[in-house]
């Protein structure tokens, strides 16, 4: 064997080990999200009944909006990233009794769905279309963490209404 070849293997059995870690990272965190919670209901579960509950509120010009924000996903993520905010989106509207999904509802469920570093997009877009930040203010300076917080999330509701 030359030393070239050995090097190639010991280089090939990091970067194989490298890409096999990175994928189960993903897979474990999507076995963690499907374990039942206290509820009996896993975050997956929840995301599709808040989907299927709300699926006749959603207009054409709220469901090409929703896909303009999650554009910048990679195509590969783009599916979970629709799903785990449609499913924001529709639980925020069903929780206002509301019979149609506004755009501040979308805004505000996008912005509870994602993590901060994504909000910068929003920012962006939001400016290109001209639409009011401010009354967004309060929502960008929290984490999705946050708002599992039961504390914060009553909280958060009673400055909603």
């Amino acid at each position: 064997m030359s030393f070239n070849f050995m090097i190639f293997i010991v280089a090939w059995t990091f970067i194989l080990l490298g890409l096999l870690g990175i994928g189960g990272y993903f897979m474990f965190r999507k076995f963690l999200k499907s374990l039942p919670k206290d509820d009996g209901k896993s975050d997956l579960d929840w995301e599709k009944h808040y989907i299927e509950q709300s699926k006749h509120l959603w207009k054409s010009d709220e469901k090409a909006f929703l896909e303009e924000l999650v554009s910048p996903v990679p195509e590969l993520f783009r599916d979970v990233a629709r799903q785990k905010i449609a499913g924001k989106i529709g639980q925020l509207a069903l929780e206002k009794h509301e019979k149609a999904i506004t755009q501040e509802t979308l805004i505000q469920g996008y912005i509870m769905a994602t993590p901060k570093r994504d909000h910068k997009f929003l920012r962006k877009k939001l400016k290109e279309k001209s639409i009011d930040m401010n009354q967004y203010e309060h929502f960008f300076q929290y984490s999705p963490e946050d708002y599992n917080n039961k504390k914060y999330a009553a909280r958060t509701r009673r400055n909603l209404r």
